[in-house]
């Protein structure tokens, strides 16, 4: 892709602060640091989000987090958490649309950065949820 500023980034036409690199994938710091460490795990091959991914392309790029967050959490030993997201849509708060994993470190509740989960437990009994369950099984059975 011509104009991905992630396929720039891989080229290094754009450059980056690399963390890891193999055939498959790059990782480097995400420029806006969220919080020291901020790293940002993407696969070489261009595409725009999980919905593109074959199985191949999911165990080449996904086998790799557990390693990126070892790494990251060896360098900075104070970190108390670490949250890795991986956001699917610009409703979803993607805001490059090249595939990437953000790696996250957490080292407070006020360190700039913050998720928030609503609980709607109330709207939902045994049978609403089974109903919503049944819907993504009768989908993965096609696919």
């Amino acid at each position: 892709m011509d104009d991905c500023i992630f396929c720039k980034i891989i080229k290094g036409d754009i450059p980056s602060v690399k963390v890891y690199e193999d055939d498959d994938v790059l990782a480097f710091l995400d420029i806006s640091q969220a919080t020291p460490g901020h790293t940002l795990l993407v696969p070489k091959q261009h595409v725009a989000d999980i919905f593109a991914y074959d199985a191949d392309l999911a165990n080449r790029v996904f086998s790799k987090v557990p390693l990126i967050a070892r790494g990251v959490k060896a360098a900075f030993p104070e970190m108390k958490g670490l949250n890795i997201c991986n956001n699917n849509g610009e409703v979803a708060y993607q805001s490059v649309f090249h595939s990437h994993i953000h790696f996250i470190p957490r080292y407070s509740q006020q360190d700039d950065f913050s998720i928030h989960f609503g609980n709607h437990t109330d709207q939902y009994d045994s049978e609403a949820l089974e109903a919503i369950a049944g819907k993504i099984r009768a989908q993965l059975e096609e696919n």
